[in-house]
C-alpha cells in the first residue's frame, strides 16, 4: 500500500514540475499532451515498482539467510549439547573405572598401620597424580629380616599403575618364591624378568622403554645393620643432625640388557636413626616464587630440619610444605616418601 501511495504522489510531483517549467518558459504549458503524461506516470510507476520489488526481494533473501543461520546455530548447539553429554558420560565411566582400579591398587599396597607393626615411628606420604599411581611401595618380613621397598615406574595414571602391579608381582616372586634376599640380586632378577615381560620378540616393530626406579632396603635389627641397593632411588640416613646419602646405581630396571651388577651398601644403624626412601615426584614438583622444581637440596634441608620431630608431624609438614610450594600449579608426577626409625621398638 505504501509503495502505491508513494508512486502516486511521486508521479504527480514530477508532472507538476513539467507543467511548472512549461509555464515559466512560456512555450510548454499546453505542449504536454495527455499521452506524455500517461507515459511519464507509467515510467515512474515502473521504476518505483521495480525498486520496491528489488527491495522486497533483498529483504526476503536477508530474512531467509537469517532464518538459516538461526537454524544452523540451533543445530550446532544441539550437537554440542549431545557431544557434552557423551563426553560427561565417558568421563564418568573412565573416572569410575579409575576409582575401582584405585581400590584394587590400595588393596595391594601395605597400609601405614601395617608398616607401624614393624616400625612404630614411621609414615607413608603417598600422593598419586591421577587417582592411580605409578609409584608403589612394598613391605614384608622374611625370617628375622624386614624388606622396605620404594619404586617409581615409568609413567603415571593407568600405564604407571599397571607397571606398579607388575613390579609388586616381580618383587614377591624374587623374595618369597625364589628366596633371593640380597638386594642387588633382587634388582638383577627383576631386571631380567621385566625385560622378558616386555620382550622385543613379542613386540615386533615397537620399542618398549618401560622400566622402574627402585630402592630395596633390608633391615637386620638383630645385627643393627641395613643392606641397601637401588636403581636411581637414593636412601637418606639422618643421624645427629647430619645426613648420609646412599645413592642407587644409575641403571634403570628393565633397561639393563648388559646385566650390569647393582651395588650393595652395608650400613651400621643406631637407635635414633631415621631413614627416608622416596620417588622423584616431590623434588620435581614446580612451584615457589620463581616456579621452579623443588629439587633435592631443598628436600635434604627440610628433612634435616624435621627428622627429630614426631613422624606424624613430619608427614603433616611435608604435606603443608608441598601445598605452599605448589600454589596454583598442578601436580606433575606421583609422589612417595617413606620415613621410619629402623630400630625403634614398640612401646
Amino acid at each position: 500500500m505504501w509503495c502505491l501511495l508513494f508512486t502516486y504522489y511521486l508521479s504527480n510531483v514530477i508532472y507538476d514540475c513539467f507543467e511548472f517549467t512549461g509555464i515559466q518558459s512560456g512555450n510548454l504549458t499546453h505542449s504536454v499532451e495527455s499521452g506524455n503524461r500517461i507515459f511519464i506516470y507509467g515510467a515512474v510507476v515502473l521504476l518505483v515498482a521495480m525498486g520496491s520489488m528489488f527491495f522486497v526481494i533483498s529483504l526476503v533473501n536477508k530474512l531467509a539467510i537469517i532464518r538459516k543461520l538461526l537454524r544452523d546455530k540451533e543445530m550446532a548447539l544441539d550437537l554440542i549439547a549431545r557431544q557434552n553429554e557423551e563426553l560427561e558420560s565417558r568421563e564418568k565411566s573412565i573416572t569410575d573405572g579409575l576409582i575401582y582400579a584405585q581400590r584394587i591398587q590400595e588393596a595391594r599396597l601395605p597400609s601405614e598401620e601395617f608398616l607401624r607393626n614393624y616400625f612404630p615411628s614411621s609414615f607413608i606420604f603417598f600422593k598419586p597424580k591421577d587417582i592411580v599411581s605409578g609409584d608403589f611401595y612394598w613391605i614384608e618380613e622374611y625370617g628375622d629380616r624386614l624388606f622396605v621397598v620404594a619404586a617409581d615406574c615409568t609413567g603415571h595414571g593407568v600405564s604407571g599403575a599397571l607397571m606398579s602391579m607388575i613390579g609388586m608381582e616381580l618383587i614377591e616372586k624374587a623374595i618369597l618364591e625364589d628366596h633371593i634376599i640380597i638386594p642387588s640380586h633382587i634388582l638383577a632378577a627383576m631386571n631380567v624378568a621385566l625385560e622378558k615381560t616386555f620382550s622385543r620378540k613379542k613386540n615386533i616393530g615397537t620399542i618398549i622403554r618401560d622400566g622402574m626406579d627402585i630402592g630395596i632396603c633390608l633391615i637386620d635389627k638383630g645385627r643393627q645393620k641395613i643392606f641397601y641397593s637401588g636403581a636411581f632411588i637414593p636412601l637418606y640416613l639422618l643421624r645427629s643432625n647430619s645426613l648420609n646419602q646412599i645413592n642407587g646405581d644409575k641403571i634403570l630396571i628393565g633397561m639393563n640388557p648388559d646385566r650390569i651388577l647393582y651395588t650393595d651398601h652395608e650400613i651400621d644403624i643406631q637407635e635414633d636413626d631415621m631413614l627416608y626412601m622416596f620417588s622423584d615426584g616431590y623434588v620435581d614438583q614446580f612451584g615457589g616464587k620463581d616456579n621452579k622444581k623443588f629439587m633435592y637440596r631443598r628436600l635434604r634441608y627440610l628433612l634435616l630440619t624435621i627428622h627429630r620431630f614426631d613422624v606424624l608431624d613430619q608427614k603433616l609438614i611435608l604435606e603443608e610444605n608441598l601445598r605452599t610450594w605448589m600454589g596454583t600449579n598442578t601436580q606433575v608426577d606421583d609422589m612417595l616418601i617413606i620415613g621410619f626409625r629402623p630400630l625403634e621398638k614398640a612401646k
